[in-house]
């Protein structure tokens, strides 16, 4: 029986979510997180000693440190949401200082944030707790506003200042996808070469991928091939988006798809959709994290455990949540971290 504080923020969602049983991929083909993984998965690999002690460290740290699971604490908002909107709701987060702080006081395995946020403090805190360098991102001051991630600064600078991981963001679909494919490919390998782990936010963008009304970006199809591009370029630990819906192929008509895809690798539940993803993450050899959203108040703990259920109990390894937790009081903000942590530590919330 699941923590009761966990079904109670799930609410109706509760036996829907924790009794589901899946039917599509079975959890025998997953290779799941634990104590193990690195030893088990990474150890055979190409990654060189300086990765695989890199990726333990993340693993190590925190509240999870040891389970195979991963809690990090993103903070680039403030690039491409702009700072003013990010950090209004709660500006003590504007002082760079207190977004490690948050990550630390919540137990989470890694903070991910900008050069600048990092180097900022980097001698105070790299050793204290891993640092994830955002290389890449889009900005909204341009006029018109713009989908387009550049480069902020070099992997040397990354190392420099300690971090333990870099991370980048891949627009999939977009018409600028093959630059950034190359330019993160290039990058991740020099990473790798000076021993950093390398996280991609796999991420969808095109106009197209809404058809007569119905946003497919978050589709199961979609962003599983986005993991699937993702994982082919070397990236350790994939970010995704919670799959909402399925048939993004089927919509747009592009593309290649089965129809086994939709009628038996997956179904309409959420974990069924979420497995799918790990699925082109080579069955979970490169690790899952799905990112918690924007904040929208009251029922920000709700959606984020109902997050946190739905990766574990597909086959992921973590949750990467960041508005929900720094736009509201730091000891709220650790308070949820802590809680979708509870998730991970509940060994009765198992793989579907």
């Amino acid at each position: 029986m699941a923590n009761q504080k966990i079904v109670d923020a799930l609410g109706a969602q509760a036996d829907y979510l924790l009794g589901h049983q899946s039917k599509t991929i079975s959890k025998d083909m997953i290779h799941a997180p634990g104590a193990d993984f690195v030893d088990r998965i990474w150890a055979n690999s190409n990654r060189n000693i300086p990765t695989l002690r890199s990726m333990q460290a993340l693993y190590d740290h925190g509240r999870l440190g040891g389970t195979g699971f991963l809690s990090i604490l993103p903070v680039d908002q403030g690039i491409e949401h702009a700072a003013g909107a990010s950090f209004a709701p709660n500006p003590i987060y504007f002082d760079s200082e207190n977004i490690v702080k948050l990550a630390i006081e919540s137990g989470c395995n890694g903070v991910a944030s900008t050069y600048g946020v990092l180097a900022s403090v980097a001698r105070k805190y790299a050793h204290k707790i891993p640092f994830i360098v955002k290389i890449n991102h889009n900005e909204f001051l341009s006029y018109p506003n713009k989908f387009d991630q550049i480069m902020f600064g070099t992997i040397r600078d990354a190392w420099n200042m300690g971090a333990t991981a870099v991370g980048a963001t891949i627009y999939f679909g977009s018409p600028e996808s093959g630059r950034q494919i190359v330019e993160v490919a290039k990058a991740f390998e020099m990473a790798h070469e000076l021993g950093m782990t390398t996280i991609l936010w796999c991420y969808t963008r095109n106009n197209g991928f809404k058809v007569d009304g119905v946003d497919y970006h978050t589709a199961a199809d979609l962003t599983g091939q986005a993991n699937h591009l993702g994982v082919t370029i070397q990236a350790d630990i994939i970010k995704q988006k919670l799959p909402t819906n399925n048939g993004g192929y089927l919509a747009t008509k592009h593309g290649k798809t089965h129809p086994k895809v939709y009628s038996e690798l997956s179904s309409d539940h959420p974990i069924d959709l979420a497995r799918y993803q790990v699925a082109n993450n080579y069955m979970g050899r490169a690790p899952l994290i799905n990112s918690g959203g924007e904040s929208k108040g009251a029922s920000d703990l709700a959606e984020a455990v109902s997050t946190a259920v739905i990766n574990k109990r597909a086959g992921g390894a973590g949750l990467i949540l960041g508005r929900k937790a720094f736009q509201r009081p730091m000891n709220e903000g650790v308070a949820l971290l802590n809680t979708i942590q509870d998730v991970y530590l509940d060994n009765s919330i198992d793989l579907a």
